[in-house]
């Protein structure tokens, strides 16, 4: 009897926890095959909905760090000044994990392909918090 108890509070105490992470999970990776399609598009505009719109945003890079929101959209923009700069962006998740109810690492790879200049490619790690019921991205560190 005291078994059954045991087992009745431990599933039913994980559960509402299983069923957030999933509803969360289903919500970040919802949020990056947005950005992936809007990139596609060319629209680097639309691809930035999924940072934080905070100076507080931090991106790292081969040319070190930058932080806040329009200094990051800013280097979007000079980098992938086109569409043929921009390219076919994939990515490809390798990990998703959550460290708190409102905050997640993702461990990932992208691709770009780009006929005219070479693909790219390269690893990405990124922190993502739930501020006001929303994801977004808060910490980009990206290599290739």
């Amino acid at each position: 009897m005291r078994s059954l108890i045991l087992i009745f509070v431990f599933a039913t105490g994980l559960s509402p926890a299983f069923s957030q992470s999933d509803h969360d999970r289903r919500e970040i990776l919802t949020i990056l095959k947005r950005q992936e399609t809007d990139w596609n598009r060319g629209d680097i505009a639309s691809f930035m909905v999924g940072y934080w719109e905070s100076d507080s945003l931090s991106f790292t890079g081969a040319k070190g760090i930058t932080y806040g929101y329009k200094p990051v959209y800013d280097n979007y923009l000079k980098r992938y000044p086109d569409k043929a700069a921009m390219g076919q962006l994939r990515f490809e998740v390798k990990r998703l994990f959550f460290l708190s109810p409102d905050s997640a690492q993702m461990i990932g790879k992208y691709h770009l392909t780009r006929p005219d200049i070479g693909d790219a490619e390269g690893y990405f790690t990124l922190i993502w918090r739930k501020l006001n019921g929303k994801w977004v991205i808060t910490s980009d560190h990206t290599s290739g």
